[in-house]
């Protein structure tokens, strides 16, 4: 069994950039054992001071857009610059065990090689929208490494593109030529979100597809309300097999930063999603706290009987069990 490091050897440990610590640190994050939980805090609080410079890309579309070959590639051009990358890759989980399906070693393995790239795959186990508990954490923790560039890459489903988009700074989002809106699950609100839609597998016979795509959906953007950036949202076409499209992609993820920065909307985002963060855990914890209670546990498969009979309408079943809890609660002594 490994010696369990001290607060003082995990932060020194990750402010050194060494990927041991790094990792382990990030296993202790999204450890569900109350002793880690504490230990997690502590090495939050240690390191929170040399984290924030970053820029934080969102990177999401549906499966099969060729998210983990886009991914590489656009990687690849930020090593071959010199920066530090740091890829945070939200896979599907497995049902029985709750764990990584696809992990890092069937995705990626030329980035995952490069020394100046880090590759951790989670879980998003039962979150919803396909968005791992503690991606935030983990951010936090490769920002205090040293790396400058943090990709957050999403299951791509339902939920996950905007939970995506409220933990960073540019969302970058992934489309294919020659399929539908309905065919990708892709709507409205979601490319009004968008900071670039970007047309992918533009190479080969659906090259000229993708450069039609581009024009519509450029059209379309017309009509979509300013964004609060200042920014105004782009619409490319690239190719993660060939590279094409990639080096302008990253100069437009430049020029956006300074021109957020330099307007004040870059710290206003961050600040409002620290602030969104904060209710978000509030929220969580409440909801803990509630199916943990031990009067719930023993009251709920009584009311949930009802419910399914029907003798019981679903909500004044929900506030029979929040009158329970709260009451129960209030008789705590403080």
């Amino acid at each position: 069994m490994r010696k369990r490091l001290s607060v003082v050897e995990y932060t020194k440990g990750i402010l050194s950039g060494d990927r041991v610590v790094l990792s382990r640190a990030i296993t202790v994050i999204e450890s569900k054992l109350d002793s880690d939980k504490v230990l997690a805090k502590q090495i939050l609080r240690e390191i929170l001071p040399f984290s924030g410079n970053s820029i934080r890309i969102g990177i999401t579309g549906v499966p099969g857009v060729g998210k983990s070959t886009f991914i590489e590639t656009f990687g690849k051009h930020l090593t071959s610059l010199g920066k530090r990358v740091a890829v945070l890759t939200i896979d599907p989980s497995s049902k029985r065990s709750g764990g990584s399906i696809l992990g890092d070693k069937t995705r990626m393995e030329t980035l995952s090689n490069d020394s100046l790239a880090y590759i951790r795959p989670s879980a998003a186990r039962l979150s919803l929208g396909g968005v791992a508990d503690n991606t935030r954490e983990t951010m936090l923790l490769c920002e205090a490494a040293g790396f400058e560039v943090i990709i957050i890459e999403t299951v791509g489903v339902g939920q996950s593109e905007i939970l995506v988009h409220g933990m960073t700074d540019f969302f970058l989002l992934l489309m294919l030529a020659g399929a539908g809106d309905e065919l990708q699950g892709i709507k409205k609100g979601i490319i009004e979100m968008a900071d670039v839609l970007v047309i992918n597998k533009a190479d080969g016979a659906n090259q000229n597809i993708a450069e039609e795509a581009m024009g519509t959906y450029r059209n379309a953007l017309h009509l979509s309300p300013k964004s609060a950036s200042g920014h105004i949202t782009q619409v490319v076409t690239a190719s993660g097999l060939e590279g094409k499209g990639i080096p302008e992609l990253w100069n437009m993820i430049s020029d956006y930063q300074k021109l957020t920065s330099d307007n004040g909307y870059f710290i206003r985002n961050r600040q409002s999603q620290n602030l969104d963060w904060m209710h978000e855990r509030i929220r969580q914890a409440l909801e803990s706290a509630f199916y943990e209670n031990s009067v719930i546990k023993r009251s709920i498969p009584e009311i949930e009987k009802l419910v399914r009979e029907e003798t019981e309408l679903p909500v004044v079943a929900a506030e029979r069990l929040l009158a329970l809890f709260l009451t129960k609660k209030s008789e705590e002594p403080i």
